[in-house]
């Protein structure tokens, strides 16, 4: 969970984040 931070910041929507993952 800590990687999706780094991706983006908790602002930008965790559900983006680990599409990108």
């Amino acid at each position: 969970m800590l990687n999706i931070v780094l991706f983006g910041p908790p602002g930008a929507g965790k559900g983006t984040q680990s599409q990108k993952l």
